[in-house]
């Protein structure tokens, strides 16, 4: 369906229907499938043949959504996982080996940089931080081992944006690939292929679902990176996507261009009224003029996406005021729904990483994140009020 919009895609790509004439995609239950004969089974288990074998690693509904999502990405491949988590995880155990370099940003996800520091460094594996949008940074920290960079754009929850063809650029002159997560502006926003990028990592359980309702995570590529060298990873170790669950994100990747745009626009206003606002002394979101890489986000995304980050007066207790004043915003980690949520990164997301490390990443104890729904924004303006009068004493 190359020829088709991102729009159509979402809703079109990937559904193969079935003998029963089904017009939504059905959730195939099933652990197991049958064979026809002996011969066909074992020309399955061989891959001489292609079919279903077991479902934790070729499901027809998770295939559906594979498909859909790779669709949307411009990707030739992509695999579902059990978490964003897992799918980092599966990128780097099908890729790296002991003695291979990342470079990473220090901006991404709290849960990345433990699951790096705690675990990958364990067997072997190097690691270096750097400033994601400091291009000099990224390319002096290149080593003769590199096999992977790896970053968020924009970044969480501090919305730095990550200049995706340099680094591009950088990774491929020395025979590594660039790995970017997409989850904040999602095919509908933002197209990190285009700019140079080899794989494109999700957190289906954000936006792409954009309800809250299921876990889970994809990778998207080459079929060589993602149909081959993970697609075997996921096949052995088995951090699978259950079909239920990839319904329900395919029934979300079909109104995925709709919502994103509403979210963006809901927060690009609330993020200029808040930069006016007492009791805010900084305010994070790569759509306002002030923010210093505003015009590089401008040629990298089509939207500013839903999240918003800001710094409030007195610290944590600043910020846990402004959090237990709030009737309307739900205090929850989560991001990407359609009920906006707020949390404390410093306390929660980002709690497991040491001090030194929140600091590098700009996790200061003032700053609060806002994921902005749909509600009505004025509604969003008078529960935001009274967290800030509170801030305020």
């Amino acid at each position: 369906m190359s020829d088709y919009q991102l729009s159509t895609l979402a809703v079109r790509a990937g559904q193969v229907r079935t003998h029963e004439g089904e017009h939504a995609e059905p959730i195939f239950a099933t652990s197991s499938y049958v064979f026809r004969s002996a011969a066909e089974a074992a020309a399955r288990f061989n891959e001489t043949e292609k079919g279903n074998i077991y479902s934790r690693f070729t499901n027809p509904t998770v295939r559906c959504f594979e498909e859909r999502l790779a669709a949307m990405e411009g990707g030739e491949s992509c695999v579902g996982t059990a978490s964003g988590m897992a799918a980092i995880l599966a990128t780097f155990m099908a890729l790296l080996k002991s003695g291979d370099h990342i470079l990473c940003s220090d901006s991404v996800f709290g849960s990345t940089i433990g699951l790096i520091n705690r675990y990958l460094v364990k067997f072997g594996v190097e690691v270096t931080y750097v400033k994601p949008d400091d291009n000099n940074a990224w390319r002096n920290a290149m080593q003769d081992n590199t096999k992977l960079l790896f970053l968020e754009t924009p970044s969480n929850p501090l919305a730095v944006i990550a200049d995706i063809r340099a680094i591009a650029d950088i990774a491929h002159a020395n025979d590594a690939y660039l790995i970017v997560d997409n989850c904040f502006c999602t095919p509908a926003l933002q197209k990190p292929f285009e700019f140079g990028a080899d794989l494109i990592i999700h957190s289906a359980t954000k936006f792409l679902d954009g309800q809250g309702r299921c876990v889970g995570g994809a990778v998207v590529g080459s079929k060589q990176l993602v149909g081959t060298d993970i697609f075997n990873y996921i096949r052995s170790a088995g951090p699978s996507m259950s079909p239920f669950n990839a319904w329900v994100f395919l029934k979300g990747l079909e109104t995925l261009e709709l919502r994103m745009r509403a979210h963006s626009a809901a927060a690009l206003d609330l993020a200029r009224w808040m930069e006016r606002q007492p009791g805010i002394t900084q305010v994070y979101y790569a759509g306002l003029e002030s923010h210093p890489q505003h015009a590089l986000a401008a040629r990298q995304q089509s939207g500013f996406g839903g999240i918003i980050a800001f710094e409030v007066e007195r610290a944590r207790e600043g910020a846990w005021a402004f959090i237990d004043a709030t009737r309307l915003l739900s205090i929850t980690a989560n991001l990407g729904d359609t009920k906006s949520t707020i949390t404390h990164p410093a306390s929660t997301t980002h709690a497991r990483i040491t001090p030194a490390e929140r600091e590098r990443a700009g996790i200061s104890e003032g700053l609060l994140r806002i994921s902005v729904g749909l509600e009505d924004l004025g509604d969003l303006k008078t529960d935001i009020e009274r967290g800030l009068a509170a801030v305020r004493g």
